[in-house]
């Protein structure tokens, strides 16, 4: 009997994920092993195969059956739940595998758990790759993007294969070897992160335009479906469209109108939002579609609070219909459109700098504009401006922040106009839009030259004694900056009972207890002058 040709590469894990990319490199060409716990789905992995061209997919029922039939070095996709179950595969697997074997793990893992496994398996000699990958399971069976971070002879190793399988766009393939370490897992964090402020932000264009608008699900299809023709083309905002036509199978009308306002989430958003914190990156955005979620799963809360709220004397037909009275529905629709395109600039720029806090803290040296051409096709954030991202980072690889790209600057500066106009109409009728209202005070905040800081950093220096700089003085000694506590003591009364006054510090006053802080600081401390 003749021996079995021995397949190019492993996949291990067939939920629908697994399956989809799994029938997705075989279609390439790649003769593929696959193994699952449960028999069942290496079945219907391999009879899908069958059924779908013949596949060169081979159904394996043990690890070591499985191990054994891939090709050395041999290469094997972990697609399975992150956190443990990932460990127990690893376990299961790497008693069979040989030095120079890699492992990549393709799920949505924390990064830090990507880089305990680099060292866990090195000690046997294997290589490791964390790996993101966008697109769903539509994505994975057709194109997806692909962030592949860790060891760079393991990328090496399958480079061919994941150009081949990737999405395609007219500058190549969506995939890139992104970094050491857990580098492809925390740049597919953050693509999700961006993910959550996007469905965030159409969200929102859809609730003023609905509410506000008046605008029928017919309406609104036909609007998102030319969006999607101009500068907001996108995945997101195409499937928007696709949903408000989809007509409910048990009833009149669309089934978008039945669907119980509760957002799931895995996980990924959060973990963006407690980097950019510890990070010290302001991602306000992102940080309001995580609590929009957050505040979606409060259905019975909110219900009665809504209830509570009408009760005490709250009249939302009211606030509402004096906005709606009179609104000129061609211009809303063009505001919105807008003031969504500018909201997205704000929070793609977020994540980008958040990219690039991380890469300096780990020295993982990420290329952002090449981050933003492999998001360009397969992944869920993919959209027509990500070229213009791309192009960004390529004219200025030390770009402070998209808001200061000349080309993105002057279309934030042209539309701020209609976002403001978007932002306040929903304000005034009651309707919550926080990506957008974050995105604006963003822009607001990041475009001017001086903040009210330095008000909050003055009540920090009376309270805690935290001094301040001044600005008329840079560099001036700490020890020379008068303190406000002591400055406040100038409102004590001349009969030194500590009673203090509401009166003005006068400058004679203010200059009397400088003069008496520095000698303070002089005498007894051996200076002459």
């Amino acid at each position: 009997m003749a021996t079995p040709a021995l397949s190019h590469i492993g996949l291990a894990g067939l939920a629908v994920m697994g399956q989809n990319l799994a029938l997705n490199i075989a279609e390439k060409g790649f003769p593929i092993s696959v193994y699952n716990r449960t028999a069942s789905k290496v079945d219907e992995t391999h009879h899908r195969a069958q059924a779908e061209g013949d596949l060169p997919l081979t159904p394996h029922y043990t690890p070591r059956d499985f191990v054994l039939s891939i090709q050395r070095p041999r290469s094997i996709i972990i697609l399975v739940k992150a956190g443990s179950p990932v460990d127990q595969t690893i376990a299961a697997l790497s008693s069979f595998m040989d030095p120079g074997d890699s492992i990549i793990d393709g799920g949505n893992e924390w990064y830090l758990n990507t880089e305990r496994r680099i060292q866990q398996v090195s000690s046997q000699g294997l290589l490791y790759l964390g790996m993101g990958v966008s697109g769903g399971e539509e994505g994975a069976r057709y194109g997806p993007s692909l962030m592949p971070g860790g060891s760079f002879q393991a990328y090496s190793n399958v480079q061919n294969i994941l150009q081949r399988v990737a999405a395609q766009v007219d500058d190549g393939p969506c995939v890139t070897y992104i970094g050491e370490g857990g580098s492809g897992n925390f740049v597919k964090m953050v693509h999700n992160g961006i993910e959550y402020g996007d469905m965030q932000l159409i969200s929102e264009a859809y609730d003023v335009l609905k509410n506000i608008g008046g605008l029928s699900n017919s309406e609104l299809a036909d609007i998102f479906a030319e969006w999607n023709r101009g500068e907001l083309e996108s995945f997101l905002v195409e499937i928007t469209a696709d949903i408000f036509r989809v007509r409910d199978e048990f009833g009149e009308g669309e089934l978008v109108d039945k669907v119980l306002d509760k957002t799931g989430m895995k996980g990924t958003g959060k973990w963006t939002v407690q980097q950019a914190a510890e990070l010290s990156i302001a991602a306000p955005t992102i940080a309001a579609s995580l609590d929009g979620r957050y505040m979606s799963g409060l259905k019975e809360e909110r219900e009665s609070a809504a209830a509570a709220l009408r009760e005490a004397g709250l009249k939302e037909e009211e606030q509402l219909g004096g906005v709606k009275k009179g609104i000129d529905k061609k211009r809303l629709i063009d505001d919105v459109r807008q003031a969504l395109y500018a909201s997205k600039i704000c929070s793609y720029a977020q994540g980008m700098n958040l990219l690039r806090a991380k890469s300096v803290e780990k020295g993982w040296d990420l290329n952002l504009g090449e981050l933003a051409r492999i998001w360009k096709g397969g992944c869920i954030i993919r959209a027509v401006f990500l070229d213009r991202i791309k192009k960004a980072y390529q004219r200025n690889p030390n770009l402070a922040s998209l808001v200061v790209d000349p080309e993105f600057a002057r279309e934030m500066v042209q539309r701020q106009a209609a976002w403001r106009r978007v932002v306040g109409l929903a304000v005034s009728a009651g309707i919550s839009t926080p990506g957008m209202c974050a995105s604006l005070s963003y822009f607001d905040t990041y475009r001017r030259a001086r903040l009210p800081a330095n008000l909050v950093q003055a009540q920090r220096d009376l309270f805690g004694a935290h001094t301040y700089e001044r600005i008329d003085r840079p560099g001036l000694p700490i020890k020379l900056r008068l303190s406000f506590l002591k400055l406040l003591a100038l409102t004590f009364d001349a009969s030194n009972t500590m009673k203090p006054t509401t009166g003005v510090i006068s400058r004679r006053s203010v200059a009397q207890v400088l003069i008496d802080h520095i000698k303070s600081l002089y005498t007894g401390h051996g200076h002459s002058s």
